[in-house]
C-alpha cells in the first residue's frame, strides 16, 4: 500500500435515485480495473446480502478498492456503493465522510428524481466534488438531452460535464475512470501525523469479532500496533488490517488517505460505536466530528415467538444494529408477550428488511407488533377536553417552489407509517423532522380485539374516540384475510370496554382429509405446517401466524 502516495488516491461513492442503475455501474468500473473477471454473471457483486439480491436493492453501502493505471501511473481509487431508497439515506451520509466526491447517477428516461436531489444536497454540504453520470442511454425512451437541462437547472452543474453511458452495455464507462481522476482531488491527509481513524462502519463476524471499515485521514496503522478507541477509551491490539478488492485482502499496512478495514478483537458489539476515532495508544489525538445521529420515523415492538430465545434474539439484534446504526433499540414489555423492545426505522421498507435480515442472517423468528406510546392518563371534566389530531401551526412558503408547514401532531398519529404516506404523495420530494412538544389532553379509549371473546394482547391500543370505529374495522378485516381457517367459525371484533364496535366472521374450513384424496398433498400440507409452527402464536384455540401481525401493523394507521 506504500506504493500509493496520497496525490494517486481517489475517494468517492456512487450515489442515485432508487434504480437507476448505480450497482450495474459499479460492476462495470470493477470488471474495467480488473478487481473482478468480465463474465455475465456480474450482477449486483457488491450487494452482498441475501435481501438485496431477493429485492433486487441495495440496502447497506460496499466498499471496494480498485488498482487502475492511467498515463503511466497507478491509482488507487476507493469505490463506496451506496444505497438509493429513501429509507436508507442514513447509510449514504455515513459514506460520504469516507469520500472526496461523488458520481451522481441519473436515469436518462426518468431523469432527475427525488432521491437524486437529496443526495446531491447531501454531497453539496460535505463540499464535495459532483460529477454528474447520465446512464441507461440504450434505453429506447432514453433522452439524454432533457436530462442534462435538468441537471444545469437543479443543480447548476454546466451540461457539458454530463457524462453520457450506459451501464449495462458498458459504452463510455471507462470515461467515468477518467473524470474521478481529473475531477476529484485527492483526500487532505498527512502521513506524518499521528494515526486518525474514522470508524464509518462495522460488520460483525462470530470468529473474528468486529470488522470496522475506516478511512484514515492521519499517520499510519499496521498489524500489532496497539489503537485507542476515543469513545469508550479501550486500548486493542490490531490483528489485521486490509482492503475491500472487493472481497478482504489483508495487507502489512494502510496509509492516511485510504479507505480498509481492521480487526482488532473488539468482542463485544457496544465496544464498536459507528463514528468513532481510533488512535495510537499513547499518541492522544483530537476525535473527528463522528455522525449525526439518525432520527427514527417509523417504530414497531419487537419479541421473541418463545421467551426462551430472548437473549438468542438480544444478541442477533445487536449484531444486526453494529452493522445498521440507524435503528435505534429500547427495551419493552408486554403482559402477553413478555420482554422485547421497541425499535426506531427509518421507513416501512427499512423495517422489513431488518426483520428479513434477523430471519435470513440469525434464524430469529420474531412478533412484530403496534410499537407502545407513552401516554399520561389525567381524569377531568369532559367538557375540558377538546379532540384535536393535528393543529397547523405555521406556514412559510421558502421560494417559489418550497413551502414549510409546521404543526402539532400527537406522537400515535406519525409513529406508523406517517413518514411513508407522505413520501408517497409526494413522489418523495417531502421532507419531515419532528421534535418532542410534550403531552396533551385528548379524547382516549382502550381498544381490544378479540378472538372468539379471547383478547389479543399484541393489539390492544389506545385509539382517538373519533377514529376508534375505522381503524377496528380496518384491524378485524385484515385479520379476516390473514388468519389461516380452522375447524370451527372464528369471530373476529374490535370493543370498547363491553360495547363491540366492528365484527367479521372467518368462516369453518372443511377437511379435506376426511374424504380421502391424494397422500402425497396431504403429506406436503403437514409438512408446511410443521415449519411453520414456530412462528405461529396461539390466541385461546386460534393459532395466529406472526405475519398477521405485521400486516396489521402497515394498515392500521392508514385509516
Amino acid at each position: 500500500m506504500s506504493r500509493f502516495p496520497v496525490e494517486n488516491i481517489r475517494n468517492f461513492s456512487i450515489v442515485a435515485h432508487v434504480d437507476h442503475g448505480k450497482s450495474t455501474l459499479a460492476d462495470r468500473l470493477l470488471e474495467l480495473t480488473g478487481t473482478i473477471d468480465k463474465t455475465e454473471n456480474n450482477k449486483q457483486v457488491l450487494d452482498k446480502l441475501q435481501v438485496e439480491r431477493e429485492r433486487g436493492i441495495t440496502v447497506k453501502a460496499q466498499t471496494a478498492s480498485l488498482f487502475y493505471n492511467c498515463e503511466g501511473k497507478q491509482y488507487l481509487l476507493n469505490l463506496i456503493d451506496t444505497p438509493g431508497h429513501v429509507d436508507f439515506s442514513y447509510e449514504v451520509s455515513r459514506s460520504l465522510s469516507a469520500c472526496q466526491g461523488v458520481l451522481l447517477v441519473v436515469d436518462a428516461n426518468e431523469g432527475i428524481q427525488a432521491q437524486t436531489v437529496a443526495n446531491f444536497f447531501l454531497a453539496f454540504e460535505a463540499q464535495l466534488s459532483v460529477i454528474p453520470v447520465i446512464n441507461k442511454i440504450d434505453l429506447k425512451n432514453a433522452d439524454p438531452e432533457r436530462v442534462e437541462n435538468q441537471i444545469e437547472k437543479v443543480f447548476d452543474i454546466p451540461s457539458d460535464e454530463c457524462i453520457k453511458i450506459s451501464a449495462k452495455l458498458g459504452t463510455n464507462v471507462e470515461s467515468v475512470l477518467q473524470a474521478v481522476i481529473e475531477r476529484i482531488p485527492p483526500p487532505k491527509v498527512h502521513r506524518k501525523n499521528p494515526l486518525r481513524a474514522l470508524v464509518f462502519d462495522s460488520t460483525f463476524d462470530q470468529y473474528r469479532g468486529v470488522i470496522a471499515n475506516v478511512a484514515l485521514f492521519d499517520g499510519v496503522v499496521s498489524k500489532g500496533d496497539k489503537i485507542v478507541s476515543a469513545h469508550t477509551q479501550k486500548t486493542y491490539e490490531v490483528n489485521e488490517v486490509g482492503v475491500l478488492n472487493p472481497n478482504e485482502q489483508p495487507t502489512h499496512k494502510l496509509y492516511a488517505g485510504q479507505v480498509g478495514y481492521l480487526i482488532a478483537g473488539m468482542k463485544n458489539v457496544i465496544e464498536a460505536q459507528i463514528g468513532d476515532t481510533l488512535y495510537l495508544h499513547k499518541q492522544p489525538v483530537e476525535p473527528l466530528p463522528g455522525f449525526k445521529s439518525a432520527k427514527p420515523m417509523v417504530f414497531a415492538g419487537m419479541y421473541p415467538v418463545d421467551q426462551s430465545e430472548y437473549n438468542n434474539l438480544k444478541s442477533a439484534i445487536e449484531k444486526l444494529t453494529l452493522n445498521d446504526s440507524s435503528v435505534t433499540v429500547h427495551r419493552d414489555s408486554s403482559l402477553a408477550l413478555g420482554a422485547g423492545w421497541r425499535l426506531g426505522f427509518l421507513g416501512l421498507l427499512h423495517m422489513e428488511v431488518f426483520n428479513q435480515r434477523l430471519e435470513q442472517e440469525y434464524n430469529a423468528s420474531v412478533i412484530l407488533t403496534t410499537p407502545t406510546v407513552p401516554y399520561k392518563a389525567v381524569l377531568s371534566s369532559s367538557k375540558l377536553i377538546k379532540a384535536r389530531r393535528a393543529v397547523q401551526k405555521n406556514m412559510i412558503f421558502i421560494d417559489q417552489n418550497r413551502v414549510m408547514l409546521k404543526y402539532l401532531f400527537p406522537l400515535n398519529e406519525i409513529v406508523v407509517d406517517f413518514y411513508d404516506s407522505l413520501k408517497s404523495l409526494s413522489s418523495g420530494y417531502a421532507s419531515f423532522d419532528y421534535e418532542d412538544a410534550g403531552y396533551q389532553t385528548a379524547e382516549l379509549v382502550k381498544m381490544d380485539i378479540l378472538l372468539n371473546g379471547n383478547t389479543v394482547e399484541e393489539l390492544v391500543t389506545v385509539v382517538h374516540k373519533d377514529k376508534a370505529h375505522s381503524i377496528g374495522k380496518a384491524i378485524c378485516e385484515r385479520l379476516k384475510d390473514s388468519l389461516p381457517r380452522q375447524l370451527f367459525e372464528i369471530a373476529i371484533q374490535a370493543a370498547i370496554g363491553s360495547k363491540i364496535i366492528a365484527r367479521e366472521t372467518l368462516p369453518i374450513f372443511k377437511n379435506i382429509f376426511q374424504y380421502g384424496g391424494d397422500i402425497t398433498r396431504k403429506m406436503k400440507l403437514l409438512k408446511r405446517q410443521a415449519e411453520g409452527k414456530k412462528k405461529l402464536r396461539k390466541i385461546g384455540n386460534v393459532e395466529v401466524p406472526k405475519d398477521a401481525f405485521i400486516k396489521v401493523l402497515k394498515t392500521r394507521s392508514s385509516k
